[in-house]
C-alpha cells in the first residue's frame, strides 16, 4: 500500500509542476527570477518521476534531490538579486554558497556510498546529517527571504514562502526521523509525494501574484545571516571530520569526541576575544559592505545612550561612551571650557591619573573651535612638527592610547571635547568616519548645551525660591521693627506704669527671639556691612573670628598685611570656619593658619573631618544651593569665593575623604603707601 501510495503521489506531483514549468515557458526569457523558477520546477517534477519511477533510495533520486534544492535556492537568490544594486550582496552570497557547499557535499556522499557498499553505514548517517543541514538552512532562508521584501510585496510571495517551507519542513522530519531510528521510513516517503502534489497548487497562485518583488535588506538580517553560514560550516567540517575519522579503529570515538570537543572550545575562545569580534567587524564591514557603519542602527543605539541613564552615570560620562562606542573605542575623555583653557572632565574608560588639570590653553581651544575639525593624532605624530598649527597639547601626542579629538560645537561655539582611545584593532579614520563623528558631535553638543541651559534654569529657579523666602522673612522683620517702634512710642507716656513695665519687658524678649530665631535662619547669608578696602592686619582679625565660635580653633602662622574689606573677610572666614567645624569631630580643633604665599597673604582654614570626594569638589561644592548638610542652603563656600573674588583674590581647596580639607584664602598685598595711610 505504502509504495502504491508513493507511485501515484510523487508521479502525480511531477506531472503537476511539468504543466506549471511548461505554463511559463513563454516568459522564462524575460525576467531571472521567472527562469530560475521554471528550472526550479522542472527539477522538481524530474526529482518526483524519479522517486516515483525508480525508488526514493536509488542514487539518481537522490541526487535528484539535491539538484531540486539547487534549483529552489537559485530562484530565492534570484529574487534577491532582482534589483540592480542589492544591499550586503556579499553577505548574501556567502551564505547561499556555503548551503550550496553542503549540497554538493551532500551529492559527494551519495556518490562514494554507491562506489563503496562496504561503508555504506557511514556513509548514510553522513548523509542524512547534511540533508538535515540543508532543510534547516533552507527553512531559515526562506524566513529570511520573507522578511527581505518590502511589507507592501509580501502579498505576492505569501504562498510561494507557504510551499517552499511545507516542501523543506516535510524533508526536515523524513530525514530526521530516519537518523533517529536508524531506518528507511517508508511511509513518510508516500505522505510526502502526496504533500508535494498538493503544494503544487501553491507554486501556481504564486508565480500569478509574484507582484513587484522589492527587497530591503537590512545590515542586521546581513549580520545574521552570516553568523548561520559559519554556524553551518563548522557543523559541515564537524560532520566530514568526525565521518573520516570513523574508520581509525576502536579509539575512534574517543577520537571524534575530543575533536568536537577540542574545536568547540578553541571556537568559544576564539569568538569571546575582543580584538577577534573588532578584527572580523572592521575586515567585514571593508569588504562585503558598502559602507562602514549601518547608519540607522548606530544613531539608535547613539540616542539611546544619551537619553538612557544607566544607574547614576551622569550625562557627561554617557555623550563619552556614545560617541566613544561608535568607533569601537574602549574609553574617552570629555574635555570642557574653564575660563580661557579646556580643563579635564568625566572620563568614560581612561585612568585620570597623571592627567593635566588644563588640557589645552586659550589659543589651542580657540584653534579647535574656530576649525570645528576631527583631529586625528596618528597624523601629527607623524607629521615633520607634530601638533604645529592644529592646537593639540603635547601630553596627548605623548600618550599612545590618544587616538581621536571630536570637537563639540553648538551654535559655532565650542561645548567641549571628547578624546577618544585608541580601539582594539588600530586603523586610519576614514571620510565615512569623519562624517559620523562630525554629525554626533554636534548632537553630543546639543545634549550637554541644554543640560547647561538647564542647570543655569534651575539655579535661577532656586534664586527665585530663596528670594521668595526672603521676602516672607523680611515680612516678620517689618512686623518686628512695627512692634517695637509702638513700643517705643509708648514708653515716652507710660514709662512709669509697672504694668506697662512688664508688658514691655515681655515683648522685648518675645521680639528678641523672634529676632534670633530669624538670624539664625539667615546667619549663613548675612553679609553684614561693607566697608572701604584697606590695609588689613590679619592676625587680630583671624583672632578675632576665632573667638565667636566655641569649637576649639587654633591661630598660627604670620602673614603680611593684605588689601581687603574687614567686614567681608570676616564674613569669608566665619562661612570657612563654620563648614570645617561642622566637618570636625567635636573634640578635634581647626586651624587657621596665616603664610606668606610669594608674597601674597593667605590664610589657610584647616581641619582633620570627613574631607570630599575629587568629584564632589569639582562638580558641586562651589554651586549655590548644594549642600550636603540636612537643611543647608548650600551658599556657604560659593559666598566664600565670591567675596574673595570681589576682593581681587581666590579660594582653593585641597581635601581628601578621610583625611579632612584645606580652604586656602589669597589676598592682594597691601602696597607700602596703603601701609602708611593704615597707620
Amino acid at each position: 500500500m505504502a509504495l502504491t501510495v508513493t507511485l501515484w503521489g510523487h508521479a502525480l506531483a511531477a506531472l503537476l509542476f511539468c504543466m506549471i514549468a511548461l505554463s511559463q515557458l513563454r516568459d522564462a526569457s524575460t525576467a531571472l527570477p521567472r527562469l530560475t523558477f521554471v528550472v526550479a520546477l522542472v527539477a522538481t517534477a524530474l526529482w518526483a518521476l524519479a522517486v516515483a519511477g525508480i525508488d526514493a533510495r536509488d542514487v539518481t533520486a537522490r541526487v535528484a534531490e539535491s539538484i531540486r534544492n539547487l534549483g529552489w535556492l537559485a530562484f530565492m537568490y534570484a529574487l534577491l538579486r532582482r534589483e540592480r544594486v542589492v544591499p550586503y550582496a556579499g553577505v548574501i552570497a556567502a551564505v547561499y554558497a556555503v548551503v550550496v557547499l553542503i549540497l554538493l557535499a551532500g551529492i559527494g556522499v551519495i556518490v562514494l556510498g554507491a562506489l563503496r557498499p562496504e561503508d555504506a553505514p557511514v556513509f548514510v548517517n553522513a548523509r542524512i546529517v547534511l540533508r538535515m543541514m540543508v532543510a534547516v538552512s533552507a527553512l531559515v532562508l526562506v524566513q529570511h527571504l520573507y522578511t527581505a521584501v518590502a511589507p507592501v510585496a509580501r502579498g505576492g510571495i505569501r504562498l510561494l514562502v507557504i510551499a517552499l517551507a511545507a516542501m523543506w519542513g516535510m524533508d526536515l522530519i523524513v530525514y530526521a526521523i530516519s537518523y533517529a531510528s536508524q531506518g528507511w521510513v517508508i511511509h513518510l516517503i508516500a505522505v510526502r509525494g502526496i504533500a508535494m502534489a498538493l503544494l503544487a497548487p501553491l507554486f501556481a497562485v504564486a508565480v500569478l501574484r509574484n507582484g513587484d518583488w522589492t527587497l530591503r535588506l537590512s545590515r542586521s538580517v546581513a549580520w545574521q545571516s552570516l553568523s548561520l553560514a559559519a554556524v553551518v560550516m563548522y557543523l559541515l567540517t564537524m560532520v566530514l571530520a568526525t565521518s573520516a575519522i570513523a574508520g581509525i579503529g576502536e579509539h575512534a570515538r574517543i577520537a571524534q569526541t575530543a575533536v568536537v570537543f577540542g574545536s568547540t572550545a578553541a571556537i568559544f575562545t576564539l569568538v569571546s576575544s575582543p580584538w577577534l569580534k573588532a578584527w572580523t567587524k572592521v575586515k567585514l564591514a571593508k569588504h562585503l559592505f558598502s559602507h562602514r557603519y549601518d547608519y540607522r542602527g548606530e544613531w539608535i543605539r547613539f540616542t539611546d545612550t544619551l537619553g538612557k541613564a544607566e544607574g547614576a552615570v551622569a550625562l557627561d560620562e554617557r555623550v563619552v561612551k556614545a560617541v566613544a562606542d561608535l568607533t569601537d573605542s574602549p574609553g574617552g575623555l570629555l574635555l570642557v571650557p574653564e575660563g580661557a583653557s579646556l580643563a579635564i572632565g568625566a572620563a568614560w574608560n581612561w585612568d585620570r591619573a597623571g592627567l593635566p588639570l588644563d588640557a589645552a590653553d586659550e589659543a589651542q581651544l580657540h584653534q579647535l573651535g574656530a576649525s570645528g575639525r576631527i583631529v586625528e593624532l596618528d597624523a601629527l605624530r607623524t607629521a615633520s612638527e607634530p601638533g604645529a598649527g592644529i592646537g593639540v597639547p603635547r601630553w596627548m601626542l605623548d600618550d599612545p592610547t590618544a587616538w581621536a579629538i571630536v570637537p563639540l560645537i553648538h551654535l559655532d561655539r565650542l561645548q567641549g571635547a571628547i578624546l577618544l582611545a585608541r580601539p582594539p584593532v588600530d586603523r586610519a579614520l576614514d571620510w565615512e568616519d569623519f562624517d559620523l563623528l562630525r554629525i554626533v558631535g554636534r548632537q553630543a553638543a546639543s545634549y550637554l548645551a541644554e543640560a547647561h541651559a538647564q542647570e543655569a534654569l534651575a539655579e535661577s529657579a532656586r534664586f527665585d525660591e530663596f528670594n521668595r523666602r526672603f521676602a516672607f522673612i523680611l515680612h516678620d522683620i517689618k512686623n518686628l521693627v512695627s512692634q517695637l517702634t509702638l513700643t517705643a512710642r509708648n514708653a515716652e507716656r507710660h514709662a512709669d506704669n509697672p504694668d506697662y513695665r512688664a508688658d514691655m519687658i515681655a515683648t522685648l524678649q518675645e521680639s528678641a527671639g523672634r529676632m534670633n530665631a530669624l538670624l539664625a535662619r539667615l546667619s549663613q547669608h548675612h553679609s553684614g556691612r561693607a566697608e572701604e578696602m584697606r590695609a588689613t592686619d590679619l592676625l587680630p582679625l583671624a583672632a578675632g573670628v576665632a573667638r565667636r565660635v566655641t569649637h576649639p580653633v587654633l591661630v598660627r602662622g604670620a602673614a603680611p598685611p593684605a588689601l581687603v574689606d574687614p567686614a567681608r573677610l570676616e564674613q569669608l572666614l566665619v562661612h570657612l570656619l563654620q563648614n570645617a567645624i561642622d566637618a570636625s569631630p567635636q573634640d578635634a580643633p581647626v586651624t587657621l593658619l596665616l603664610s606668606d604665599q610669594a608674597g601674597r597673604p593667605s590664610i589657610a582654614v584647616i581641619d582633620t573631618g570627613s574631607g570630599m570626594s575629587p568629584a564632589f569638589v569639582r562638580d558641586r561644592l562651589f554651586k549655590p544651593f548644594v549642600s550636603s548638610k540636612p537643611g543647608g542652603f548650600g551658599i556657604g563656600a560659593f559666598e566664600a569665593r565670591q567675596l574673595a573674588e570681589a576682593m581681587g583674590g581666590a579660594v582653593s581647596v585641597t581635601s581628601r575623604e578621610g583625611e579632612g580639607s584645606t580652604f586656602r584664602v589669597d589676598l592682594a598685598p597691601a602696597r607700602p603707601h596703603q601701609l602708611e595711610q593704615a597707620a
